[in-house]
Order: C-alpha cells, then structure tokens, then sequence
C-alpha cells in the first residue's frame, strides 16, 4: 500500500511539472547514456555532467594492437531566454596508450579531444504541454500505468552544433582540423510506469572525410523516485570507424539536484573489441523562475493556486487511506 501511495504521489508531481514547462523540480540529466534528451534543462538553469572512464580496446584475431587508458565524458547546459531552448557544450577527452603488436612491439602514447562541440537545441513540439486534463486516478494504480496510445506521439526537438578538432588528432581522420556542423534530430516518449525511450538521429562533422551517421536508441525505466536504470545501442557508420555499442547502466538521485551514475559499454565485434566502465555525476545550479502566465496571473497566483490543488489531492489520498483502514478493520 505504501509503495503504491508513494507512486501516486509520484505521478501526480510529475504531472504538475509537466503542466508548466520543461523545468522539473529534480534535475534531468542525459547521463549515464549517450543520447540526449528532447526537453531542455529550463530557463536560468545551468547544469553539469561529467563521468570519468575506463577504456580498453583489443584488434583480433591476430592481436594487432591494443588501447588502453582512460578518459572523461563532459557537458554544460544552459537554459536561456525560452523554455524551449538550451545551449551546451560538451566533449570527450581521453588519454591512452596504444600497443602495436608486430616484429618489434612498441607503444603509442597519446591524449586528445575525442570530440567538443558546442551547440543549441530547441524543442520543436511537445505534446505533454497541453496535458493538464490528464489528471491521475487516485483510486486506481492499474489506470495509471495502462498503455495509452497518445503515448506514442513523442516530444521533438533539433539540435545544431559545430565540432572543433586539433590538427593531427589521433583520435579522428588525417586531414580533420577546425570547425565542422553537427545536426541531430531527438525525440522522446514518456510511458506509463516510468519508461521513457528516445531516439537520436546524428549526422557528424559534415563536409569532412569522417563524415559519420549516428543513431542511439535509449529505454529508461524508474522504478521508483530515486533509482533508474537504462539500456541503450549506439550505431556508427562512417568511412573512418563503425561500430554497434551497448550500454546498460543505472543512475541514483542523491538530492533534487544532484546524481550519480554508473554504465558498462561494450560491443560485439574483435576489430577492436570494446570495454569501458564510467562512473559519474550531475549537477545543477538552479535560478529558475515561473514566468507570468497568459490569462495574467501571475507565477505566484499560480503556484499557490498548485499548492490547494495538491493540498486538496493529499487530502483525498488521506480519506482514501483512512477508508480503507476502516474496511480492513471491519474485515478483520
């Protein structure tokens, strides 16, 4: 019973924050996947994500080479002048030694930017925006975790960014050097029971002789306030390197703004194998404020107008819990 009052509770916050904007009051953060989400982070919020790791990267049959070393996955998000909008920049750097295995082994050191690219995403359509009527039955846990087929219509938002790579960086194509676009279109659908899945559609320093197309398609499934957990693939073809990754890993709210996040990445193929390990974190600094609303009343009118509202919802799931307290003694 108090796992599913807990629940409900859950939702009906959840439904509030919709109702409003993309800003939610517990930080939302793309980590520990790789995939980005289609909400911003909300106006005047800034947010932080970093996860070190650990890489090893193994050519076979015969052992060619071997990489071995570690790295740092980063992001710094910014919600400016609309809901919908958000500027970042993220990156990864990584540092490690690389094995020739010939006539006569020798080893490669090397550290670079794997890719930094900075860029703005914006939310094109969000069918969750207009979802106050959607109210949650608090006399059913089954009614509020059936599938509804207004489900399958995703939220969408593009991205458009430039990448920067240093001359004679190891870790990209020979030629590669300066600025290049990088466009994506994202998508995301919020299920019942706490399931969201997005989708990531990536083309890649365009133009350039390392031109690749990305996709990432990411299940995320909270079973409960604080903890989630997540599978994800990773598809890259491009002339310089493809590759199918996986990506299975959870997340834990520490507190509203703050998480730590774990995930295991591997592939299936030997030329190279893959396996990293990443632990990591988010966190946000948080100067949001509700704007006025369009029929006039202000944010604070309309923030205490929520507090009756979820006042009036407590009191209901009170009288809900003290009649069935009363049925069961009755029973018994």
């Amino acid at each position: 019973m108090k796992l599913i009052k807990s629940t409900l509770i859950f939702v009906i916050c959840l439904t509030a924050f919709n109702s409003f904007s993309q800003y939610t009051d517990v930080i939302n953060s793309n980590r520990p996947g790789v995939s980005r989400s289609a909400f911003s982070v909300g106006t005047n919020v800034a947010q932080f994500e970093v996860g070190p790791y650990m890489i090893n990267e193994k050519r076979t049959p015969a052992l060619q080479t071997e990489v071995s070393g570690f790295g740092i996955d980063f992001a710094a998000r910014y919600g400016l002048l609309f809901e919908e909008l958000e500027l970042n920049i993220e990156g990864t750097y990584q540092n490690d030694t690389k094995t020739y295995f010939s006539s006569i082994a020798f080893d490669e050191l090397r550290s670079n930017f794997k890719n930094l690219t900075i860029g703005a995403k914006y939310l094109l359509y969000d069918p969750y925006k207009n979802s106050e009527n959607e109210k949650p039955n608090l006399y059913s846990w089954k009614a509020n975790h059936k599938f509804k087929w207004s489900s399958l219509i995703p939220a969408v938002s593009v991205y458009a960014g430039a990448n920067y790579d240093t001359k004679n960086n190891p870790y990209t194509a020979q030629g590669i050097e300066g600025f290049s676009p990088k466009v994506m279109v994202a998508t995301q659908n919020n299920f019942a029971g706490g399931w969201v899945f997005v989708i990531n559609l990536i083309k890649d320093r365009i133009g350039t002789n390392q031109s690749d197309f990305q996709y990432i398609l990411t299940l995320t499934h909270s079973f409960n306030p604080k903890w989630v957990i997540f599978g994800e693939t990773q598809g890259i073809q491009s002339d310089f390197y493809a590759d199918n990754l996986f990506r299975f890993g959870g997340a834990y709210l520490w507190g509203k703004d703050f998480q730590l996040d774990s995930a295991l990445t591997f592939n299936t193929k030997d030329t190279p194998s893959v396996f990293s390990v990443n632990f990591g974190a988010s966190y946000r600094l948080d100067f949001h404020k509700d704007k006025e609303i369009d029929n006039g009343t202000s944010a604070k009118d309309e923030g205490a107008r929520k507090s009756r509202e979820n006042k009036q919802t407590t009191d209901v799931i009170e009288e809900y819990n003290k009649k069935h307290k009363r049925k069961s003694q009755d029973f018994n």
